[in-house]
């Protein structure tokens, strides 16, 4: 799931970054378990141990990532409203046909606008939501497209197997055509989805069988066989009890909701398993429930930022601290066994004022102000992280039990983090740290400057390489020639009008097999593959899970504290990339 940073500023444009990717990339089998004699690890698409810049959108200024706590799919959006899409594409929730297309590659992302479907040129992808199998994509029109798994109505539509390409969602907020109170964002657990408008208002459509929608009522009745049966609302309906509330916020777990209005007061509803609700109990809440911790007069103790895990929620308050309730690991403390029935906070990072938080499959991120210098400082945890979903490092520990710091992001200037089942995103702002990172994946860079084609390697003349293709240029080659290495991000010509280009053609069925990348030169360090290591498995929701959780060995749960402050992985560059140069 995602979550943006808590910004308190007065900045008018944009906020962007670029987009880093930790975890696995091999979009069809993530969390399916190899059978004994299985294929090995996909080399073309690896497990990667640290965070990397993703080359395929290195010159993009990203605005926002989305993805999915239960999902292998994910929407990124840059500040011209257009939206990229990679990864599972499970029931075409990528709005492409899944039988043409099964995955999209991180490498050759969708380029989706809202002209695409029909709205007038200028019309902008403004917020986003990931299920594990569906997507909404919200304009700045007001509207709301969804694609994907829609057997009970979770996409807005009536019950299909699918809606195969994005379609507009008709609400209250749009009756007539004509958009009244504008949805400005949402948030999807598996079977049902929420969408939050301009005014607070929230409308929930899907499953209403753990009382997820908030209309307080399952609908449960005997079906065909015996079978028990839940009510279905494919037509957006207002969730009950929030009427006189204005909701600024919302997120989704699996299968349950929650929210927070714009005095700080924090409301959950929906099931009530592992006490992910925060209320004391396991039960099913049908309708929203104000959490009493932070129904306080003490405004400092109220909420500023919310969000839902797998089997979790977590609160930021308006001091920066992070309280968490539910199941959050497979042992101990906060486990199945030992969940947290009440919101508690966690004694090791109480100290830290946490600007931002996202909840993926079995992964924990946090970030704050780092009191060593100032800068942003990434904080991660969580058990049976077993595609390096955590970023901690190459040769370090997949999983942590407790809090610890992302040495490999020390001083990247992270703002938001979406985390994923088996894959994690940040969006980071360029400065020079971000630009030491490694990018993913590796490609061919060739010696020879492209426009002389001369190799003056014993004049001492510098070669400057793009951000993203890694294209090199003599400094005076340019046009115009520049007299010296620039400071910071630096892409060629082609990049740079790629990036700034608000045409974008409609898209084509992306190639279903992405094409295997060329082998690095011997002049070029070669990162090094992870360990070839067994998928785990997600622990995900036991009612709705297709996937069987496995138990964690906790050989692997603890990394040394402090060991390896923003080390590299195998191979990674070591200088600057923003002032390369060959002599």
């Amino acid at each position: 799931m995602t979550l943006q940073a808590l910004d308190q500023s007065n900045e008018t444009e944009a906020k962007w970054g670029r987009v880093l990717i930790c975890g696995g990339t091999d979009w069809a089998n993530l969390g399916r378990t190899k059978k004994a004699g299985g294929a090995p690890q996909n080399e073309d698409n690896p497990d990667l141990p640290h965070a990397h810049i993703l080359r395929s959108l290195a010159n993009v200024k990203a605005v926002s990532v989305h993805t999915s706590h239960s999902g292998c799919h994910v929407v990124v959006l840059d500040i011209y409203g257009t939206a990229y899409l990679f990864g599972r594409n499970t029931s075409s929730c990528l709005g492409v046909s899944a039988s043409a297309v099964p995955t999209i590659s991180e490498r050759t992302p969708r380029k989706l606008r809202p002209s695409h479907l029909g709205t007038p040129p200028s019309t902008k992808f403004v917020n986003a939501a990931c299920g594990r199998a569906h997507t909404l994509l919200i304009d700045d029109n007001g509207d709301v497209w969804a694609a994907g798994l829609n057997t009970l109505g979770q996409c807005g539509h009536s019950p299909r197997p699918e809606v195969s390409s994005f379609k507009k969602i008709t609400g209250p907020w749009n009756k007539g055509g004509t958009v009244t109170d504008k949805a400005t964002s949402a948030s999807c657990g598996i079977t049902f989805s929420l969408v939050l408008t301009e005014s607070g208002k929230v409308y929930g459509f899907g499953s209403a069988e753990y009382g997820q929608l908030g209309n307080g009522r399952t609908g449960e009745h005997i079906a065909t066989g015996n079978k028990s049966a839940f009510d279905i609302e494919s037509d957006p309906i207002r969730v009950r009890g929030l009427e006189n509330k204005k909701i600024v916020q919302i997120s989704c777990g699996q299968q349950h909701s929650i929210a927070l209005d714009d005095t700080g007061l924090v409301y959950v509803w929906g099931t009530g398993g592992y006490c992910r609700t925060g209320l004391g109990n396991p039960k099913d809440q049908l309708l929203p429930v104000a959490v009493p911790k932070f129904a306080t007069d003490v405004v400092a103790m109220r909420g500023e930022f919310v969000i839902a895990g797998v089997t979790s929620s977590a609160v930021i308050d308006r001091q920066g601290m992070y309280w968490l309730a539910g199941k959050w690991k497979n042992s101990g403390d906060g486990s199945g066994g030992q969940p947290f029935s009440n919101f508690r906070i966690l004694q090791d990072i109480m100290s830290c004022r946490m600007l931002g938080a996202s909840c993926g499959g079995v992964t924990q991120f946090c970030f704050c102000p780092s009191e060593e210098d100032g800068n942003v400082m990434t904080v991660g945890w969580g058990q049976n992280a077993h595609n390096f979903e955590l970023g901690l490092g190459d040769g370090l520990p997949k999983s942590a039990t407790k809090p610890q710091e992302i040495f490999a992001l020390k001083g990247i200037d992270v703002f938001q983090i979406a985390a994923g089942a088996h894959t994690s995103f940040f969006l980071a702002r360029p400065n020079d740290k971000l630009s030491d990172l490694d990018r993913y994946p590796e490609v061919d860079s060739s010696e020879i400057c492209t426009v002389c084609h001369i190799d003056r390697d014993d004049e001492g003349a510098d070669l400057l390489e793009c951000e993203k293709c890694e294209t090199p240029y003599h400094l005076n080659c340019l046009n115009p020639p520049l007299s010296s290495v620039p400071d910071g991000e630096w892409f060629c010509m082609s990049c740079t009008a790629e990036s700034d280009s608000t045409s974008v053609p409609p898209p084509s069925n992306p190639p279903a097999v992405p094409a295997k990348p060329k082998e690095a030169k011997v002049s070029r360090k070669k990162r090094a593959r992870p360990e070839e290591e067994e998928n785990g498995k997600l622990d995900h929701e036991e009612e709705e899970d297709e996937e069987e959780e496995e138990e964690d060995d906790d050989d692997d749960d603890e990394p040394p504290s402090k060991r390896a402050r923003g080390k590299k992985g195998k191979g990674g560059a070591t200088g600057s990339r923003t002032t390369r140069k060959r002599k």
